[in-house]
């Protein structure tokens, strides 16, 4: 079973995020929380494998949550939860090690599949947010483009072509049919991939490749 922690300051939400993921067989709501220090805690605690988590919140908001949980839960993986036009805040929580990020009116397939990923290991962005992410300018990226295409020189030609198609938001099952490559194969690229590049899942992998001018 995934072990599920939700965090959101309104009832209403948390109630409808854990109806439905209690709908899917292999996933279990074992806490909640309304604020980011509840979060944290119960995260620890009840040793949850996936957290979902509010992006704003009052005190510790769920930026600050994320940061806390990779110092001292790193083994829980984060989605974000988040409205439209939070564009800052979706570069700042992917940088800092979310997983995936879920708008509030995704569907419930969408969620469902979001904290299937996350347990899995792969980074889940809703379209929308891919969407928004692709047509962002991000300030950096001019001055970190040089470390990036630097970083991507250490790959080889065939960790280039994983790197490509992760960073067009692909997941391992669709970069194996595309390269036609078994999936446990691409896996083990992608763990090369993200050792290399100093990244700690695969939605980092794919803002380097952006910042190196490889999506544009």
């Amino acid at each position: 079973m995934i072990r599920v922690l939700i965090a959101d300051d309104e009832p209403l939400i948390r109630a409808g995020i854990r109806t439905v993921l209690c709908s899917a067989p292999d996933i279990e709501v074992v806490a909640e929380a309304g604020t980011g220090t509840a979060a944290v805690e119960q995260a620890r605690s009840q040793r949850a494998d996936v957290a979902v988590i509010d992006i704003k919140m009052p005190g510790l908001d769920g930026l600050g949550a994320l940061e806390a949980l990779r110092r001292t839960a790193a083994a829980t993986k984060v989605l974000m939860l988040t409205s439209f036009g939070a564009e800052p805040n979706v570069l700042r929580a992917l940088e800092n090690g979310a997983c995936g990020f879920l708008l509030k009116n995704c569907t419930p397939d969408e969620l469902i599949r979001a904290v299937r990923a996350a347990h899995e290991g792969d980074a889940y962005l809703s379209p929308a947010v891919t969407r928004m992410l692709l047509g962002l300018v991000n300030p950096a990226a001019t001055h970190r483009r040089a470390d990036a295409a630097h970083l991507l020189e250490t790959l080889s030609a065939r960790e280039s072509d994983v790197l490509k198609l992760i960073a067009q938001g692909m997941s391992n099952a669709d970069i194996a049919r595309n390269l036609h490559m078994s999936e446990t194969t691409i896996k083990t690229y992608v763990s090369r991939i993200l050792a290399k590049l100093g990244c700690t899942n695969r939605v980092q992998v794919a803002l380097l490749a952006r910042d190196a001018g490889l999506t544009t």
